[in-house]
């Protein structure tokens, strides 16, 4: 199923905004549970509303996708005041991990866009309708959007710029009478499917395979998808926070980032607790590079992360180049074994690729699938039991510009209802992988989103 080709014309109006009116970046914009959201370290793109939605399903659905963006913004008329990535036509977007899933990948364009990168704030509105687009009607809209049942009073466009809305620095989570149930498959019977991968890998069938697990959380006072996303985006500041229609969390792992003609893309395999620290010898950082980087099975897991990634990166390229040797990403839960690769495209047919069009070519890298893919793809579906939907999907933003954000939907989960969400975790499996610490592993990545729904673990 494929929507529609949009058959209107999009209008935007992008004016300035003072960054230093909210002065708590970004997060401070996180006041609706139907947000959506792309943020690190304060800055990046926050949404409001819909004025139009592409969905699709199956192997084509990314290409689709760009066909159905690249004919809505052709004939856009763009008014920008502010000229930089992520202004003008913007669209969240959200993608099925799998070609086969039934789950719907989307592109969604707000009718309000909040954005904050390298100390420019803007404001951006987005319309099919005739009438005149102005600061002072974005400015009113935003503060529709920003009351607190969605539809109070206008308020002054005089004052709507000076004015924010509160700040939110969440030290604590309060605690909830929520309750954890197993997924698709018990701790037991997941075990035996890591067992049955590392047996497969044996075989010289594959060098590697990522499996996920599933838990549902039930919150009886309610999911608050507002507050998850605050709580990820202050905690965890170096990941990529994400909301997109239900589905929530802070991913590490930058699929590609695309400015111009440059691309950028985070790499990331080898993960560490950082609770296994706890009374070892030594500072933790040396625990991490003594356990993590000195791993041959974790550099070997890193290393064919990266050669997944560089190989389908190459024909887009006309130069890349990528650490000779991975760094240790700090996050406030594990430590992993990380690598930034940088590439500048080149023109393939009489164009540069767009961020879609790579997205096409990258997906499934092996950090989320294994090696080789086709064989690895298959694996999971024999082994999991599940349909991850948008989890290790592609998720984030792309503007008319060709500039575009794209994470893993990492350390996530889907907003099932009012009170369940799913949450979703995977590891690499390699031949050295054992059961037990593969599960230790996934409940080390569980964690932030069990933190932002105020459940311990």
């Amino acid at each position: 199923m494929t929507s529609a080709l949009p058959t209107r014309i999009i209008r935007t109006l992008t004016v300035p905004l003072d960054a230093d009116s909210f002065p708590g970046g970004l997060p401070s914009f996180l006041v609706r549970d139907d947000v959506l959201c792309w943020t690190r370290r304060e800055a990046g793109l926050v949404g409001f509303g819909e004025v139009a939605r592409f969905t699709a399903t199956g192997p084509e659905r990314f290409l689709e996708a760009d066909i159905w963006w690249r004919h809505l913004v052709l004939e856009a008329e763009i008014s920008d005041a502010v000229d930089c990535p992520g202004t003008g036509p913007v669209a969240f977007g959200s993608f099925a991990f799998s070609k086969v899933s039934a789950h719907e990948s989307r592109l969604i364009v707000p009718e309000i866009v909040v954005g904050l990168r390298d100390g420019k704030a803007w404001l951006t509105q987005l319309t099919f309708d005739d009438g005149e687009l102005t600061a002072a009607g974005a400015r009113a809209a935003l503060r529709r959007w920003l009351d607190a049942d969605g539809d109070g009073p206008t308020a002054d466009p005089a004052t709507a710029e000076q004015s924010s809305p509160s700040e939110t620095s969440p030290s604590e989570t309060p605690s909830r009478d929520a309750k954890l149930s197993t997924g698709s498959l018990t701790e037991a019977d997941w075990m035996a499917a890591v067992a049955e991968g590392v047996a497969e890998i044996r075989t010289g069938a594959l060098e590697k395979l990522v499996l996920a697990r599933d838990i549902v959380a039930t919150v009886p006072d309610g999911v608050n998808a507002a507050e998850i996303l605050r709580q990820l985006a202050v905690r965890y500041r170096e990941c990529w926070t994400y909301g997109v229609d239900g589905l929530v969390g802070s991913t590490p792992e930058m699929l590609i980032q695309v400015e111009g003609r440059t691309a950028q893309a985070r790499v990331l395999a080898g993960t560490l607790d950082r609770r296994d620290a706890e009374g070892m010898a030594g500072s933790p950082m040396e625990f991490a590079e003594r356990v993590l980087a000195g791993s041959e099975k974790q550099r070997h897991e890193h290393d064919i992360a990266i050669a997944s990634l560089t190989t389908q990166l190459a024909p887009f390229s006309e130069a890349m180049n990528a650490h000779s040797e991975p760094f240790i990403l700090e996050l406030p839960n594990v430590w992993h074994l990380a690598s930034d690769v940088k590439a500048e495209l080149t023109e393939v047919e009489g164009h540069v690729p767009t961020c879609l069009a790579l997205i096409n070519a990258l997906h499934p890298t092996a950090a989320v699938c294994g090696t080789p893919t086709t064989v690895a793809g298959a694996l999971i579906r024999k082994l999991e039991h599940l349909d991850r939907g948008p989890y290790a999907g592609p998720v984030g933003w792309l503007d008319a510009a060709g500039n575009g954000e794209w994470g893993i939907a990492l350390r996530g989960a889907v907003i099932e209802s009012p009170d369940t969400v799913r949450l979703y975790a995977g590891c690499g499996v390699v031949e050295g992988s054992v059961p037990e610490a593969e599960l230790a592993e996934t409940w080390a990545k569980f964690r932030p989103m069990l933190e932002s729904l105020g459940i311990s673990s």
